[in-house]
């Protein structure tokens, strides 16, 4: 994997920050995008081996931009192989109360935006009869729980599309990685839109208490040397995928009883 060129979406904070860090370790060639460009650039300068990584400023959300950025990334080293899709935001609130309007922001920053990049890329991965997609997800998109209804929507979406891009581009090269954490240490619940679409502004035990990115990043980064076609990745919280797949009900009953907030 140490010649290849590894684009990096929501790379400003969080699981993204941090591999941009531990991959500018291996001498990978990076390219870091996120809305905030001088937020990028911090990152860059804090990477071991920062000239090989490049700033491309980049929203999600700005669909009829997406092959024009495609063909920015592409210039910048010749090539991508490597597309991790980590550009996303959270939700804290129940169903009666959320605005629809945040549904639908929600699914154009965790699904739509992911769709269109990765679609006008595909040409690139095709020719090249090689590219590898890494999506975050989210145990979420294995499961549900109380206030997450659209973040979990958006993320079981996810599954569904980069499922049948698999299936339908195996013969191309393209490779297909779900990475699913569970509760990471990571600023996502603040940013977590509620009812109004406003940020929740705070964190939560469960996030706070869960895997330090340095450990999340460094199982993540196995799984794509491996090209996994799915992985979960966290604490206990993991073992929920098996019980929805066998025990169901039961599942409904545990997620209830806790403090999933």
């Amino acid at each position: 994997m140490e010649s290849k060129v590894i684009w990096i979406t929501g790379a400003s904070s969080g699981i993204g920050e941090e591999l941009a860090y531990q991959l500018s370790k291996k001498n990978y060639k990076l390219i870091l995008s996120a809305r905030r460009k001088e937020v990028l650039e911090a990152v860059k300068n804090n990477c071991i081996n920062k000239n090989s990584v490049t700033v491309l400023p980049l929203d999600i959300t700005e669909f009829e931009q997406a092959e024009t950025t495609v063909q920015k990334a592409i210039s910048i080293f010749g090539k991508v192989d490597i597309l991790i899709n980590n550009a996303g935001v959270s939700q804290r609130s129940l169903i009666v109360e959320t605005n629809f309007e945040v549904y639908k922001h929600i699914m154009e920053i965790d699904y739509l935006g992911t769709v269109a990049l990765s679609k006008a890329i595909l040409p690139h991965f095709i020719k090249n009869n090689f590219g590898h997609y890494v999506v975050v997800s989210s145990l979420m998109g294995k499961f549900s729980s109380p206030y997450r209804s659209g973040y979990c929507g958006a993320k079981h979406a996810l599954h569904g599309f980069f499922d049948a891009m698999r299936m339908e581009h195996e013969k191309d090269g393209v490779r297909v990685t779900m990475v699913c954490p569970g509760f990471v240490n990571t600023n996502i619940a603040k940013s977590s839109l509620t009812a109004d679409g406003t940020a929740q502004g705070s964190n939560d035990h469960a996030t706070q208490n869960g895997l330090p990115t340095k450990v999340f990043c460094k199982k993540m980064i196995h799984a794509i040397t491996k090209e996994k076609f799915e992985v979960y990745i966290g604490g206990k919280e993991v073992k929920g995928v098996y019980v929805k797949r066998f025990f169901p009900k039961l599942l409904h009953k545990l997620v209830l009883k806790s403090d999933v907030r």
